[in-house]
């Protein structure tokens, strides 16, 4: 997902993305941890969405308390 998706949505799908990137993050990493993933870079790839979505949030929340 890139930066450019993330700033369009609002911030309450924003709040939904983090919820379900991050249940599906579990479920990457108990999968690998029974049999290795064909991509582990995908694991990788989901903690930097989570990391982009949880940045936009808390940007959005410093410009609000201004």
């Amino acid at each position: 997902m890139k930066n450019s998706e993330i700033v369009q949505m609002t911030t309450a799908e924003l709040k939904e993305k983090v919820v379900a990137e991050k249940a599906a993050l579990n479920k990457l990493v108990m999968n690998h941890a029974v049999t290795p993933l064909e991509n582990p870079m995908q694991i990788r790839a989901t903690r930097k969405t989570i990391a982009r979505l949880l940045t936009e949030l808390r940007k959005r929340e410093l410009t609000e308390k201004k």
